[in-house]
Formats: C-alpha cells, structure tokens, sequence
C-alpha cells in the first residue's frame, strides 16, 4: 500500500468510527453515564462494524489491521463517549489481544471469531484486591489436579469482569514473587466456580463495567493454559506493552474532545461584546490544549509504529501513556474552567471528560509505573 492509499485507507476507517459513535453512542451516553449501564447490545454492534477486532488477522473473522487505525478508531470513539472507548480499547488489546499473541491455533481458531465478531465481549485479570503495581504478589492461585487446574482467588478492577463472556486470567501456580510462577489461563463464563464480584461505583468511566471476578474451586482444563506454565506473568507485560498505547489513544481521545468542546464554546460565549476566545487568558489555554495534543499524538503514533513494524515497544509505549494520560488530565481540567460554571453541568460534555481523564492515570500502570519503566531503560542506556 502506497502512502496515499494508506492516509486515504487511515481516513476511511476513522470517518467510520466518528459516524459509528455519532450515530450509536452520542444519544445515549450521558443517560448510561447516569445509571452506570453497559451497553452490550452496543458491543455486539461494534463487532459487526469491525471495531472489536481490529488487530485480528482476517482468517480469524478479524479486520486484520494495524496499529495506526486501531489508534484513529479508538481516538474517534472517545471524543463521544470515553467509557465506550474504554471498553473497545480493553476488549481489543487485552483479552483478545492475549489470546491472539499467546494462543495455540486450537485456542485462536475456537475464540477470535467470536470476539471478533463482538459475539463474545473479553476480559483480562491480572489486578487483585491487595496486588495492582506489586503483581508478583498475587493471592489468586491455581493448582494442579489430574489434567485440569483449580482456580481459587478474586481479580477485581477488570474490565467486563461482571458481563464478559471470556477472560483471560493470570493466577499463581509457583512461588511467590517469583515471575515464572504466574500462569495464564482461558476462562469461559459459565464455567462453574467462575462468578462475578462486586461491581464498581465509579467517578468516571461509568458506563463500561468493572468488577470483579471472584474464583471458587473453579476447575479449568489444561488445554485452557495460554502458552505454557510459568509465562504468565510475562505474558502480561508484553500485553501491557501494547496496552498502554491503547490508553495512550483513549487519553487522545479525551483531550481532543475536551479540546474541541472548548474552542466551540469559547467562539460562541461572549462577555464584555466579545467572544471570550478573544481574551488572552482564554486562548493561550486553548494554544497550550492544542500543543499537547499534537505531542500526545505524536508520541503515541510513534510508538503504534514500533509495534506495526515489530520493533520493542515498552519504553515508547510507557511515554505515550504517561504523556497523553497527563495532557488528558490537564485538557479537560482547562476544558471546565473554559466553560466556567457551565462546565460544572452535566449541561456540557466536559464535565464527563474531566472525570474520565483520571482514569488513564492509574489504569494499565499508573503514572509513577510508567516512570518506573522509562526510568530503568534510560538507565540501562536505551536513550
């Protein structure tokens, strides 16, 4: 594909996206916003669109492309309603992401068609009560019984953890903190000991369920094992390393909405005769929003290049996450003061991305982790 065929292919894509989102999500997300509803149905249609198998190859039902329009899909999805782009995100790039990178083609063939396809929603446990950063610490175990393996323990904060129709878990089956002692498993729901926890009551993010999902002499077939015994925990942090330019493009997503709200206002809103995009303390903060923007969005196509060309990922991808996570935050906070007291409605969209910014701060490596990770590849002289 030629480079005009590819920005015109890039273009496509994302005018799809933004029509989906305008067309399915935009009457609704306020009221599912209000009362913490997952829309599966809306779910089920963006797997008929394509967009919950973007990174899938196409002989497993996916739409077999790569990273920059994964990016675009999300970004267009988020401006509408960032918990859908949550979900879309966490959908694609973890379980099925998992399954994909990890699976055995009898694994592959059985359930990226149907994730794919949206028949199926995933969802991915590594997080527990006590374990977020300090994973190799984690309490849910699996144990050895004949060819199957019982699973005893709760993951919470997961996405779809209450809803999903397929997780991938990472559960212990060595020593603690010890990083070969973490293995990962498919779990179909319905299987029997495999029940959903509390649901979260959250500031932000509230329309795409997270809850946990709690494990109780459920006994899982060896043939389930993703990879072999002890890759888990490593496992995960080459998912992570994809991840987080998933919510790199989520935070992107909220900054540009944020941002777009606020030029719109600023033009329309007149005080003392004037728009009050026309005063300096108003538009040198929508210069600042629009340069953030750009770097975000430059850092984070960067790293979506490394990973479409198989090149390592984790300190680009930390980057784009903790930049674009922190201008996200910073955005839609200028967003509402922008906006002034009508910022501080559910009147205007900004409010929403206010409180859904925070979210990409902490989720899929916190800030600090995030710094954690560059820090120690700086140091190891990858500069």
């Amino acid at each position: 594909m030629n480079a005009v065929s590819s920005v015109e292919s890039l273009k496509l894509i994302k005018d799809s996206a933004r029509d989906f989102a305008e067309q399915y999500i935009r009457p609704h997300y306020m009221e599912w916003d209000e009362t913490q509803h997952f829309p599966m149905d809306v779910m089920h249609k963006l797997g008929e669109h394509g967009f919950l198998g973007v990174l899938v190859p196409e002989e497993y039902g996916g739409s077999g492309l790569g990273y920059q329009e994964y990016i675009s899909i999300i970004v267009e999805i988020s401006k509408v309603c960032s918990s859908m782009g949550l979900s879309v995100a966490a959908h694609n790039s973890l379980c099925t992401g998992h399954t994909m990178m990890f699976g055995n083609e009898e694994q592959k063939k059985k359930y990226l068609p149907k994730l794919a396809s949206g028949e199926w929603v995933g969802a991915w446990g590594l997080t527990e009560p006590g374990t977020g950063s300090d994973a190799g610490r984690m309490k849910c175990v699996a144990e050895k019984d004949g060819d199957h393996w019982v699973i005893n323990g709760t993951k919470n904060f997961i996405t779809h953890g209450a809803s999903g129709h397929l997780a991938v878990v990472i559960v212990r089956t060595g020593e603690l903190l010890d990083s070969h002692g973490m293995t990962a498993f498919l779990v179909e729901r319905g299987t029997p000991g495999f029940n959903a926890g509390k649901k979260e009551n959250k500031l932000g993010m509230r329309c795409s369920e997270t809850a946990e999902m709690v494990f109780d002499n459920c006994r899982v077939h060896e043939s389930m094992m993703l990879g072999k015994e002890g890759e888990g925990f490593i496992q995960a942090m080459k998912i992570l390393d994809g991840g987080r330019i998933s919510i790199a493009a989520l935070s992107l997503g909220i900054a540009k909405g944020a941002y777009e709200a606020s030029v719109k206002y600023a033009q329309e809103r007149e005080q003392f005769g004037k728009p009050i995009a026309q005063f300096q303390g108003i538009s040198f903060k929508l210069a600042d929003m629009a340069t953030k923007i750009q770097a975000a969005e430059l850092l984070t196509r960067k790293a979506a290049d490394l990973k479409n060309n198989g090149k390592k990922v984790t300190k680009m991808g930390a980057m784009a996450k903790l930049y674009a996570s922190e201008a996200a935050v910073s955005i839609s906070n200028d967003a509402v003061q922008i906006h002034g007291g009508y910022g501080y409605t559910k009147d205007f969209p900004v409010e929403k991305f206010y409180r859904d910014s925070k979210l990409c701060t902490i989720g899929e490596g916190t800030s600090e982790i995030q710094r954690v990770v560059i820090s120690r590849l700086i140091m190891k002289g990858d500069i």
